[in-house]
């Protein structure tokens, strides 16, 4: 009787690397230099066009130096040229030479504006935070009327996370720049980043005096009030908005979530049947409204809206994927089950060529037990997207599972062209071999499988378990022997390798000691596994116990019918003497259908044949 299991499910864990990357805007050069800094004297080349372009953007900078300065004619125009040659490398990033050229512009007009406002520049694309605070206090001292130089100084002291001392500078820049008011927006979000909201608030309230009101003021008070846990207020600024803007559903949309996460639900509904009469296709409201009823316990509206959401084209795949998702984390739950693979089944339809739309089907069919459908949906997901080694793994167990071994010779065929690398795509492929009574193309596959797998120890053992079985049935013993131990040698508690090495010890009647303890080992862990209780009673029919034997084999057929076991029990039976019930059995596993080659000699001669 062969012990090779149907199939041996193999759990992989896979670690994908994928960095963490923090969430946050790109750094402006402030923080952030170029790289060409590092080589200064080698700037790229630049186009005729290019050249005239910076020739001319650092004339009109330079126009700036020959306004109210006191100098010869001759210091005028060095200090020109140099600021022209400075401003030149700064647009070119390289900045070593750009404040070689500015500060010899600087030691001959060092009262000049403009020119400390570049070196200021200057060092704070460099890096040099002190000095771009020094140069950038001086710009503002020489020309308090210049708005740009305040928006240096308050970036200088941002970037050094001086906050107080920006907010200061904005709030010169307004009192002191004619039309400079707009500014409040920037003094509004920097009172916001220290906290500081009731400073925001007032100055948002001061901008909208000056500007009247805007929506994007609107949303930053609510969030402020939001903050201050002053519900009403924010409501209020909501409620404003709508008024203010009666077409843009967004706004209602945004008021109803802020009633549904504040437990206000009749306001939440009314707000988003409100944004269904102006836009009936909304999903957005649809979800809204799915999880205000899911909350009330209204299971067949929660579905029905959140099925409706689905049907949009316009509620993105990826935040279907998400919600899926969700519902898989919450599985087994009858009470979600049968809404959540509806929901996989609408997504597909939505987006037939969305590869992560079937896969995320798949694992819903797949978790539900719906293995058939669940092995198709990624089958329609690899069709669109063969490279994910993921979707092919899944196929192949689902292959194993269903006992398909057709299916899974193709499609771990299929998938070695594909990740001939992977070592478990190998496995699979060796066991397929092996099931379809292919020893020989199994052994190839498994011991080439096994040198990809040298980093996993697991699948190693899992690799020569397999090839036990394997070399067991090319009767290269030895090797089988080896394999076994190979695989016991990691995992002592191989169920797999415990039950068919000690199995096959018995049938060639070799080292049966150490196929009882092993054999042994396993009935005891699992007393009422009836495929273990059969090999230990084999192991104990060779050693002549078959007393022993018998109570193995009464056990075990308390909960199988299989054959093999049937036909064992009446070998022992017969061995006891009990020879007209040994023939009963006989018949029974003759009947059964699966009994060894020797059940119709032993049945018509009523005799032991082995």
């Amino acid at each position: 009787m062969s012990r090779i299991s149907a199939f041996v499910f193999l759990l992989i864990s896979l670690l994908f690397a994928v960095p963490a990357w923090a969430q946050q805007s790109a750094p402006a050069k402030a923080d952030a230099p170029s790289k060409k800094s590092e080589k200064p004297d080698k700037p790229r080349k630049l186009s005729r066009r290019e050249k005239k372009e910076l020739s001319r953007r650092a004339e009109v900078e330079a126009a700036q130096l020959r306004v109210g300065a006191n100098l010869s004619d001759r210091d005028r125009d060095m200090s020109e040229s140099y600021f022209v040659d400075g401003v030149k490398y700064v647009l070119l990033e390289d900045y070593n030479k750009a404040l070689e050229r500015l500060l010899k512009a600087y030691a001959l007009n060092p009262t000049n504006a403009a020119i400390n406002y570049k070196i200021a520049e200057t060092n704070l694309l460099s890096g040099n935070l002190k000095d771009a605070t020094n140069f950038a206090q001086a710009a503002v001292k020489y020309a308090p009327q210049n708005a740009y130089y305040y928006l240096l100084l308050a970036q200088v002291y941002t970037s050094q996370k001086q906050f107080d001392k920006a907010t200061q500078v904005y709030t010169s820049l307004i009192k002191e720049v004619p039309d400079s008011d707009y500014y409040l927006f920037n003094l509004a979000d920097l009172y916001m980043a220290q906290g500081k909201l009731n400073e925001a608030l007032a100055t948002f309230e001061q901008a909208e005096k000056k500007f009247g009101p805007l929506d994007e003021v609107s949303f930053k008070k609510q969030q402020i009030y939001l903050k201050q846990n002053n519900l009403e207020k924010a409501l209020q600024e909501g409620e404003a908005l709508i008024k203010a803007n009666p077409e843009e559903v967004r706004y209602v949309l945004a008021q109803a979530e802020m009633y549904a996460s504040n437990n206000r639900m009749p306001d939440a509904i009314r707000l988003s049947e409100q944004a269904l009469r102006q836009d009936p296709d909304n999903p957005q409201a649809r979800m809204i409204l799915a999880d205000i009823y899911r909350i009330q316990g209204n299971a067949v509206e929660s579905a029905k809206q959140i099925k409706l959401a689905f049907a949009s084209p316009a509620l993105d795949i990826d935040d279907k994927v998400r919600i899926l998702v969700d519902y898989i984390k919450q599985l087994p739950n009858p009470a979600i089950e049968q809404t959540a693979l509806d929901l996989a089944v609408i997504t597909t339809k939505v987006h037939p060529k969305e590869a992560k739309a079937f896969s995320v089907a798949g694992d819903l069919q797949t978790i539900t037990g719906h293995k058939a459908a669940g092995r198709e949906a990624y089958l329609q997901a690899i069709q669109l997207d063969d490279s994910k080694f993921l979707l092919w793994q899944q196929v192949v167990l689902i292959d194993a599972e269903l006992n398909q071994t057709d299916s899974l010779l193709r499609h771990t065929e299929r998938a070695l062209e594909l990740f001939p690398n992977q070592a478990a795509m190998w496995f699979y492929n060796g066991v397929a071999h092996i099931l379809d009574k292919k020893p020989v193309k199994g052994v190839k596959s498994l011991e080439y499988g096994r040198k990809l797998a040298t980093d996993n120890p697991e699948l190693l053992s899992q690799f020569d378990t397999q090839l036990g079985d394997a070399y067991h049935e090319l009767k290269e013993y030895a090797k089988s022997d080896a394999a076994y131990e190979a695989a016991l040698s990691f995992d002592a508690n191989n169920a797999q390798a415990l039950n068919n090495y000690s199995y096959y010890l018995s049938l060639r009647g070799e080292k049966l000691d150490k196929a009882k303890e092993m054999s042994g080992k396993l009935v005891k862990q699992f007393p009422d596994n009836d495929t273990y209780l059969d090999t230990y009673a084999w192991v104990l029919y060779k050693l002549k116990d078959y007393q022993g034997a018998k109570q193995a084999l009464e056990k075990a057929l308390k909960t199988t019918t299989d054959a093999t076991v049937i036909e064992h029990y009446g070998d022992v039976l017969f061995q006891l003497g009990e020879k007209d019930k040994a023939v009963t059995q006989w018949q029974r596993a003759q009947k059964a259908g699966g009994a060894s080659a020797f059940i119709v000699r032993k049945i018509k001669d009523q005799k032991l044949y082995e």
